[in-house]
């Protein structure tokens, strides 16, 4: 045999092994994600024993902490943590797991992710904002407590207190007023909360904001 050909099949069984390397380990990925999604922790636990691993992103390019985190499967975000999964990805979205349990109101989870080195604040869409988008009050308190930037705004201005009044959560606005949100800040349009609140004809919240020295 010529030293081509030589090098020809050495590349084509080289090539070979990566296609069955690939076909074996789909199913596998196929089965960390079911599992990661229905929590069955032991046998995430067995996967990730078997080399899988704890960044795999699913066929839709959902990371496992992802997919974990938005399905409250706890158990299953304290394995990938603990196999050395980065607290901090992001989904195709921009959605980091910490975001995705705040707005899921998933307490347990969210304190499982800060532990884990989740980052509480970011540029853009924070966990706080999510938070108040759903009402979450528990969530909210605690991110607050850990240090969450009261006041930051998502790509088009909006802050947390923004947020919790477009979505009818008065409790939790009147939550965020009181842990000291900046009531004067405008999003990119110019509207402040306080307008917000009016066009939403929340009056309770319009009285909090304006002895809190909200103006027009």
């Amino acid at each position: 045999m010529s030293i081509d050909g030589a090098r020809r099949r050495v590349l084509a069984v080289a090539i070979l092994g990566v296609l069955a390397r690939s076909v074996r380990a789909e199913p596998l990925l196929d089965d960390l994600a079911h599992a990661v999604e229905n929590d069955r922790v032991d046998e995430v636990k067995r996967l990730l024993a078997r080399g899988m691993d704890p960044d795999s992103v699913d066929a839709q390019g959902e990371p496992m902490l992802c997919i974990a985190a938005r399905n409250g499967s706890t158990r299953s975000v304290q394995a990938l943590l603990a196999a050395k999964a980065h607290p901090n990805v992001a989904n195709r979205f921009g959605d980091t797991p910490l975001m995705l349990a705040a707005l899921k109101g998933d307490l347990e989870t969210v304190r499982v992710l800060q532990a884990g080195g989740a980052a509480i604040n970011r540029q853009g869409w924070t966990p706080l904002l999510y938070a108040a988008t759903g009402g979450h009050d528990d969530v909210v308190t605690f991110l607050v407590q850990h240090g969450a930037n009261l006041d930051a705004q998502s790509p088009n201005g909006t802050t947390a207190l923004m947020m919790a009044i477009h979505e009818h959560h008065p409790d939790t606005a009147r939550l965020l007023i009181d842990s000291g949100a900046d009531v004067a800040r405008r999003n990119q349009d110019g509207a402040t909360a306080l307008q917000w609140a009016k066009r939403g004809n929340e009056d309770d919240i319009v009285k909090e904001l304006r002895r809190a020295g909200a103006t027009e």
